[in-house]
């Protein structure tokens, strides 16, 4: 059984979704730069999880949402003379392209939000037919004081939501607003941007309600697992649930599962801050595997730092896997049963996938010293397990 630590909760829960598909989401990209470490950290993960449950032979179903309408992509496709729409395309086929390369699963549906701006719609009217929402001259907010569970994911307190409300462009201090931390569900459109139609004048959608809308239609609910950056639990996630609950959605995500940042210089890694460092980058340096490795040498739940070192460290862990696969040893059944079974035990357990490289390590120099000892293929062993870190090309000679 498959246990992952659900934010909600602050617990280790087990995902069990019967017999059906797993119902997986997770918050994409605004399209306006390239996919950097941060990013691939995070789709890596929850690529180790959907290739541990289709490796049980257990289906998923897979969604990451595109933000194309968003303040950012407006600003960046004016700062570069290029329409948003031919910006957004431009970005997310190379991110595709970037992800692909290291071997991160395509998912089953990528929406883009402009492409289901009148489901937003409906959904920002029914909450205003709940009661939750109001409208000022043209602009709807989500009226937090209806809702005495907000916080409730992040845990934080009002003086916290506000500061980083503020620090994350939510605006508290908007004279529109009943209160601080109401937010924004629609809001008129400003010269030269996208414009929908809607019963409180012609807009387009605040930030939030995209991913209710977008996940609910693609997967229905409950979804099984929400994921993304931890940055996103407040003010986004929160808010999200808000959302499901103005329209009768209760409960909205089984699992909350969230994965910690990446830092560059001293820095949480960031397109505002401009210290990314980029996938593609990596890739004129090192095989693919290699990046893999990198990744899945840290827990998604511990912030870190990219180092050269640490890019070192991934290459030769890398060579010693691939050293170990040449040495042409086999195993007795029950020995690669048992390296097999430790594997999984750490990847079953939050997605340990450094302590399942630990394992794998250990393998490895076995390997190196055990000649011929039975049937099972040792390198076939090794590939198999590092396959589910999305490594499995590292037991081959680089290319």
């Amino acid at each position: 059984m498959i246990r992952l630590f659900d934010t909600a909760s602050r617990s280790l829960q087990p995902l069990d979704a019967g017999d059906r598909a797993v119902r997986l989401y997770v918050c994409g990209i605004t399209p306006y730069d390239g996919g950097h470490l941060g990013h691939a950290f995070t789709y890596h993960t929850f690529d180790v999880l959907t290739r541990r449950l289709r490796s049980l032979g257990h289906p998923v179903r897979s969604v990451r949402n595109v933000t194309d309408v968003d303040d950012d992509m407006m600003r960046v496709s004016a700062a570069r003379g290029i329409g948003w729409r031919e910006l957004a395309d431009q970005v997310v086929r190379d991110f595709d392209r970037d992800m692909g390369a290291i071997d991160i699963l395509a998912v089953d549906a990528a929406p883009y939000a402009s492409q289901h701006v009148p489901a937003m719609v409906d959904w920002i009217s029914r909450i205003a037919d709940a009661g939750m929402a109001y409208a000022v001259d043209g602009w709807v907010y989500f009226e937090v004081a209806k809702l005495p569970a907000y916080g409730r994911l992040s845990g934080l307190s009002a003086e916290e939501m506000l500061r980083l409300a503020r620090e994350r462009g939510a605006d508290p201090d908007d004279p529109r607003k009943r209160a601080p931390l109401d937010f924004v569900l629609w809001q008129p459109s400003r010269s030269g941007e996208p414009s929908w139609a809607s019963p409180w004048g012609a807009g387009r959608p605040g930030w939030h309600i995209e991913c209710s809308v977008l996940s609910t239609a693609e997967l229905g609910t409950p979804l099984d697992v929400h994921g993304g950056g931890d940055d996103l639990i407040f003010p986004h996630h929160e808010s999200e649930i808000a959302q499901a609950a103005g329209v009768g959605i209760s409960p909205y995500v089984r699992l909350w599962v969230h994965v910690a940042m990446v830092g560059y210089q001293g820095e949480k890694m960031s397109k505002s801050l401009g210290n990314l460092v980029f996938v593609r980058q990596l890739l004129e340096r090192v095989p693919a595997a290699t990046v893999r490795l990198l990744l899945a040498g840290h827990h998604h739940r511990s912030a870190w730092e990219y180092t050269e070192a640490d890019l070192d460290g991934a290459e030769v862990r890398r060579r010693r896997y691939a050293t170990a696969a040449r040495a042409g040893a086999t195993l007795e059944g029950a020995e690669a049963g048992d390296w097999r079974a430790r594997f999984l035990a750490r990847i079953d357990d939050d997605l340990d996938a450094p302590g399942a490289l630990q394992v794998a390590d250990r393998l490895a120099d076995r390997l190196v010293a055990a000649g011929t000892a039975g049937p099972e293929d040792g390198a076939a062993l090794l590939a198999q397990l590092l396959d589910l870190v999305g490594a499995g090309s590292a037991v081959q000679p680089a290319p």
